[in-house]
């Protein structure tokens, strides 16, 4: 009598970050949210700046606080921080969660918390789907 075995079955690895990794985007989150932290309470929320942006002085904080201010409006922060996640969750990879993290922190700092909140809960989900086969 023969027993025959049958290998065990291949499960693919979680997406796991390696500490180089966690380091890129620690580092890059800490960034955007200063940057939009800086945005938020230095250029749009600043009454000096918004006073001298509104009778037109031409600099660069004055070009930047009004496209950020038409971005927030229109909730492009939080929507694009909820499409990348969404494909951070279809094929999780260090790109996709680099981009959705900076989009979801300049959304959560500047009005689109309800969106961005959602894509963190989304990128937190991305770690349980295993990783993506490479060739």
């Amino acid at each position: 009598m023969t027993l025959t075995t049958t290998p065990p079955a291949k499960t693919k690895k979680p997406f796991l970050l390696t500490a180089r990794q966690v380091q890129w985007v620690l580092i890059v989150g800490f960034l955007s949210l200063g940057y939009a932290l800086y945005l938020r309470y230095l250029a749009l929320e600043f009454s000096q700046v918004a006073l001298a942006c509104e009778a037109g002085l031409p600099t660069m904080l004055c070009k930047t606080r009004l496209l950020v201010m038409a971005l927030f409006k229109n909730s492009v922060f939080g929507t694009t921080a909820l499409v990348i996640a969404a494909l951070h969750v279809i094929r999780p990879s260090i790109v996709t969660l680099t981009g959705a993290l900076i989009a979801a922190c300049f959304g959560i700092v500047l009005y689109n918390v309800v969106l961005s909140g959602l894509a963190i809960g989304l990128l937190i989900l991305g770690f349980a789907r295993p990783a993506p086969a490479t060739a």
